[in-house]
Parts: structure tokens; sequence; C-alpha cells
């Protein structure tokens, strides 16, 4: 099966020329612009993206090791779950992304076959195969850390809608196809990351703790995480595009709050390995057995989503963003249930902790893999 190309997905014929044009030019592009980064305005930030990350967790490891109160004092407030200092760097990273959304084009994106082709294709990978494979992988690697195993299995079926943003514009990916899936994937959260939650770690896992994972901390973290930035993006860009004209909006202002998501996403980082570094530092060996499984799950499943993708005719930007919507995971909703659940000092919120420090760097290397990958193939975009 060969799906349909991007021009048809997002302005098949009848739609008006300018969007057309837009995504014909995309089309047209080189295979090297088309795998540059979202970030390539920021120079030199862009450039030694991978140094900076490593610095930030460096930096946020050795605060938390050798500053005894950075990391109670940046767990001391929490918002609808996470500590506010994440929650804060959450939302800065995603908003400029959002901004870039052309949410005044996407309802002729629904009106093709080829875009509910992918979509149904990205629903099965998120809630069927991915959710198993975290599963099954907690069980072979951690068959007699039972409560080790319940976190890991949180952050398997906590879907992505944060970060996943910031891969796919770093690879060269669909932002508005993201965009999309997110909004998808946040309607299925609220719907089944509950009864999931329940079916693998009572029901299959047989965990003999009380196990109670209700709708509200879930819909809370989707309203926050996406409602907000969601909301605040869609606000701008209609109402500058509207005083100040969409080529203002394009050169000017996208280009002034671009560096935000990366400078929200370093803050995250730092944070993250602050609030926890003592903690990882001093249970290595919990860590590094929780850090074995998702290494190969984010590396498996990501390949196996990309090569497939290829298979089926998906050009690369889909593809990639296929691909990085199945890999990534909603850590704030994993580490909020997983603390609320089993309390802030259980092996379930120490794994459900590991998953971001162990996500940012595998994909980050997996940003640049795939870069690497659809130069050398030539992928058309």
């Amino acid at each position: 099966m060969v799906v349909e190309n991007k021009a048809a997905v997002l302005a098949p014929e009848g739609h008006p020329p300018d969007v057309r044009k837009d995504v014909e030019n995309q089309q047209a592009q080189p295979t090297s612009d088309v795998h540059s980064s979202s970030f390539k305005s920021l120079g030199v930030l862009d450039q030694y993206l991978a140094l900076w990350i490593f610095l930030a967790m460096t930096i946020g490891i050795l605060l938390g090791n050798f500053v005894a109160s950075a990391g109670p004092s940046l767990q001391r407030g929490e918002f609808v779950g996470v500590s506010i200092p994440i929650a804060v760097g959450l939302l800065l990273m995603m908003y400029p992304i959002l901004c870039k959304v052309r949410y005044e084009t996407l309802h002729h994106s629904f009106r093709t076959r080829a875009l509910w082709i992918q979509v149904a294709f990205s629903i099965v990978v998120n809630w069927i195969i991915a959710p198993l494979l975290m599963l099954g992988l907690s069980w072979a690697f951690l068959p007699d850390q039972p409560a080790l195993r319940e976190g890991l299995i949180l952050v398997g079926i906590a879907r992505c809608i944060a970060m996943v943003l910031i891969w796919t514009g770093l690879a060269g990916g669909d932002n508005e196809y993201c965009a999309i899936l997110v909004a998808i994937n946040s309607l299925l959260q609220m719907i089944l990351f509950a009864p999931l939650a329940l079916l693998f770690v009572k029901v299959i896992g047989g965990s003999t703790q009380s196990v109670q994972v209700g709708y509200t901390p879930v819909a809370k973290s989707v309203g926050v995480f996406l409602g907000i930035p969601l909301g605040a993006a869609i606000v701008t860009r209609f109402s500058l595009r509207k005083l100040a004209g969409n080529g203002w909006y394009e050169r000017t202002f996208l280009k002034w709050i671009g560096p935000l998501s990366l400078i929200g996403l370093l803050f995250t980082i730092v944070v993250l390995f602050a609030s926890q570094g003592r903690r990882v530092v001093h249970q290595v060996v919990s860590v590094v057995r929780v850090a074995a499984p998702l290494v190969v799950y984010f590396v498996v499943l990501f390949m196996s989503i990309l090569c497939i993708s290829r298979k089926l005719g998906f050009g690369y930007r889909l593809a990639c963003t296929q691909s990085f919507t199945a890999a990534s995971n909603n850590f704030e909703l994993a580490i909020a249930v997983a603390i609320s659940t089993f309390g802030v000092d259980s092996d379930q919120a120490l794994a459900a902790t590991v998953g971001p420090l162990i996500e940012v760097p595998v994909l980050l290397g997996l940003v640049y893999l795939v870069k690497w990958y659809g130069r050398r193939k030539a992928w058309p975009a």
C-alpha cells in the first residue's frame, strides 16, 4: 500500500492556491533543506544542540548532588502533579512550536483519505503496539522487581503530548501533522489511560497494592500541558496575523519566539536532573535496570515505525513524525500518577522519573540518526 504524497494530504485539488503552493514548495525542497533543523535560525545554539543538552544534564546532576537544597526546592511547589519549574519549562517549549501550526488550513487535511490512514496507523502504534512492547520489556528485564516494572508500564501507556513536538521539529518532521496526532492522543489519553493502567498493572501484573487511577489527573495533565499552550498559540496566531499581517507574523514574530522552545527544553532538562540527581546517583543499580528496557523500547519502536512508514510510502516528514510520536512518552503524566498512586519515594515513581532522563539523550541521538538516514537515502519530503 502506498499512501498519497504530502501535497495530496494537506492541499488536495480545490483548496486555496496559496495552500497548494506552500505544500508544493515543501515537496520540491532539496533533501538537505528538508532535513535541516527547525531551529536553524538559532545558529550556534542549534549547531551544538547535543553539547547544550549534555551540559544541561551535567549541571542538573551536579546541582542535585552538591547543592543540598536544589532538589527539595525544585520539588516544593506542584502543578497538576509535577513541579512548577518543570511545568513552566514544558509550557515554554511547546508554545512557539504550536504558534507555527497553520490552524486556518488544517480542516482541509481532514477531507483526505490519506490523512485518516496515517492517523489510524498512529493510533494502532500508540495505543496497542507501544504499550504492549513496554509491558513485554518490563517483564523481560524486571521479572523480580514488580514496583519498578509497574513504573515502566505507566510510562509506556502515557503517550507523548509535549516533547514530541521538539523532536519532530529538530528532525525536520511535519509540525502540523504532529499537532494533529498530539490532539488525538490527548483525547484518547483521557479515555484509555486509566483502564489500561488497571489492566496492565492490576490484572496482568497481579499487583497486590491498591491501584486506583482516576480520570481527573489525566484530564488535568492534558488540559494544562496541551490546552494552555495550544489555546495561547491559536489566539496569538489569529490575533497577530490580523493586526500585523501574515508576513510580519511568519518572518518576524516566529523568528523572535523560536529560541524559547530550545530554552524551555534546556531549562526542563536542568530541573529534571537537578530534582532527581541525588536519587539517581544513590540508586544507580535500580536506575541502570530501568534504563536498559527504556533504551531498547525507544530505539526498537522508533526504528521499526520508521522502516514501516518508508515501506508504506510515507514521505520523510510524515514518517519522521510518526516515529517520534510512537517513541515519545508523556513523562509528566506518568510521574504524576506514580507519585499520587504509590508515593513520592516509591520505586514506581523512581522508574517513571528515569523515563525522561533516558528519553532525552536517546531521542536526541535518534534525531541525528534519522536526519543522516534521510540524507543518505535521498528520502523525499
